[in-house]
C-alpha cells in the first residue's frame, strides 16, 4: 500500500520552517510557482497582522525532484523566516547568555493558548520554547505540503476550494449549501473569500470594530473538495473512515475548535425524513448520484462521489492588544496576559490551511487506495477502478 505522510519542523521566528513528504508516485509534475502562489493566499486576508508585511513565503525544494518531475524518494521542502534577522539572538541554536528582556522571555501565559498548558508539560521556564512551535506560522510548511498533494489530486480532476461562511456572528445564520460553482469563482483579491459581498463588506466593518477594541474575531470557514470519486476511505475499522481523519485534520489546525462535516450541527435537530440524501441513477452518465449533499460527501466513512464539505469554526485569537488577565509564572502574582504581534482575525487564511488538510487526507486515501509506484502506473488503477463502478 501506498503511504503518503509527512513531517514539518520549524519555530515561528526560528531560520526557517521546514518539512519532509513521502509517497508521492514518480512522474508527477511540480509547479514551483503553484507551490509558492497557495503560500501567498495564506499570507493574504482582511484583519491580518503586522508579520504578512514581513513574510513572503517562498519554498525551496531540496530533494525528491528533478527536471520538474517528482522521483517517488522523499521532498525536502524549506521555507525560511525573513524575520529571523531581528530574532537571531532570541532563537539562536548556540547557547547565549541574555537577560529576560534581550531573551524575549515570556512568563505570563496567553489564555486560550498553549503557553502554559505546553510549559507544564515540558517543564518550561520561558514560555517562548512553547509559543515558538505552537504558533499557527508552522501551518505554513503544510500548505506547501498541502500543494503538492493538490498538484496529484489535480491529476484524477480533483480540485479543493474554500469561503468564509461566517465572522464574528455576521450572518446570524451561514448558508448551508454554497454552490461549488460559486466558491470556485471567487476572485483571488477578495479580502475574506466570502461569497456574498454585501455580507463580505459587513465582515470587514466587523473587524475593523474590533481592532479598535484591541479583540479578536472567530467565524467558520468551509472547505470543498469537488470531482472527487466514490469509494475513498472504509467503514471497517474506525480509523479508516474518511470523515474522522478529515475531522482531526481540520481539527489540527490551530484555533479550530470544532468540526462539521456536510451541514454538520444543524443535522442533530432535523427529522430523518429531511436529513439524509435520496439516491438516484442517471442512465446516461452510468453513475448513482443525490440532489441533495446534506452528508458533505460521506456515507459510513466512504466518499460517495457528490462533493466533500468540511467545515471549521475558528475561535477568536489569544493574543489580545486588550490582554486578559493571567498569572506571571515565577512570581504567581496577577498579570496581564503576553501580547504577541497577532490578527484580529486569520478566516481567510484558516480557509487555505483548510484546503491543505484536506487536500493531504485524500491525496493519502487516494494513494492508499490506487498505490502506484509511478503516476503512469497509478492512473491505470484509477481507470480501471472508475470503468468497474460505472459498470456496477
Amino acid at each position: 500500500m501506498a503511504i503518503f505522510r509527512f513531517f514539518t519542523a520549524g519555530e515561528s521566528h526560528g531560520r526557517a520552517l521546514v518539512a519532509i513528504v513521502e509517497g508521492l508516485p514518480a512522474g508527477l509534475t511540480i509547479d514551483i510557482e503553484y507551490i509558492n502562489h497557495q503560500l501567498r493566499r495564506r499570507q493574504h486576508g482582511y484583519g491580518r497582522g503586522g508579520r504578512q508585511k514581513i513574510e513572503s513565503d517562498r519554498v525551496d525544494i531540496l530533494s525528491g525532484v528533478r527536471h520538474g518531475e517528482t522521483l517517488g524518494s522523499p521532498i525536502a521542502l524549506l521555507i525560511e523566516n525573513r524575520d529571523f534577522v531581528n530574532w537571531q539572538d532570541v532563537m539562536a541554536v548556540e547557547p547565549r547568555q541574555l537577560d529576560d528582556a534581550a531573551a524575549r522571555r515570556l512568563t505570563r501565559p496567553r489564555p486560550g493558548h498553549a503557553d502554559l498548558a505546553g510549559g507544564l508539560k515540558y517543564n518550561r521556564r520561558d514560555l517562548r520554547d512553547v509559543l515558538e512551535r505552537a504558533s499557527a506560522r508552522e501551518t505554513t510548511a503544510r500548505v506547501a505540503v498541502g500543494a503538492l498533494a493538490q498538484l496529484l489530486l489535480r491529476e484524477f480532476g480533483i480540485l479543493i476550494a474554500s469561503h468564509t461562511l461566517m465572522l464574528g456572528g455576521i450572518p446570524e445564520h451561514p448558508p448551508l449549501d454554497v454552490p461549488w460553482e460559486t466558491i470556485a469563482a471567487i476572485p483571488e483579491d477578495s479580502p475574506l473569500r466570502c461569497a456574498d459581498r454585501d455580507v463580505e463588506r459587513q465582515m470587514m466593518a466587523k473587524i475593523d470594530e474590533a481592532r479598535k477594541a484591541g479583540d479578536s474575531l472567530g467565524g467558520i470557514f468551509e472547505v470543498v473538495a469537488h470531482g472527487v470519486p466514490p469509494g475513498l476511505g472504509s467503514h471497517t475499522q474506525w480509523d479508516l473512515k474518511l470523515d474522522a481523519r478529515l475531522a482531526q485534520a481540520i481539527m489540527s489546525i490551530q484555533a479550530v475548535k470544532a468540526v462539521e462535516i456536510g451541514i454538520g450541527a444543524t443535522i442533530s435537530s432535523w427529522p430523518g425524513s429531511q436529513t439524509h440524501d435520496e439516491i438516484y441513477y442517471d442512465a446516461d452518465n452510468r453513475r448513482f448520484y443525490r440532489k441533495t449533499n446534506r452528508a458533505g460527501g460521506l456515507e459510513g466513512g466512504i466518499t460517495t462521489g457528490e462533493d466533500v464539505r468540511v467545515r471549521g469554526h475558528l475561535k477568536p485569537l489569544s493574543t489580545l492588544r486588550k490582554p486578559l488577565m493571567s498569572v506571571h509564572i515565577d512570581t504567581k502574582e496577577p498579570a496581564e496576559g503576553h501580547f504577541e504581534r497577532s490578527d484580529v482575525t486569520p478566516i481567510a487564511a484558516a480557509g487555505v490551511v483548510g484546503e491543505a488538510m484536506v487536500a493531504i487526507v485524500l491525496a493519502q486515501a487516494m494513494r492508499e487506495k490506487f498505490g502506484g509506484d509511478s503516476l503512469a502506473e497509478m492512473r491505470r488503477n484509477f481507470h480501471g477502478y472508475m470503468e468497474q463502478v460505472r459498470a456496477y
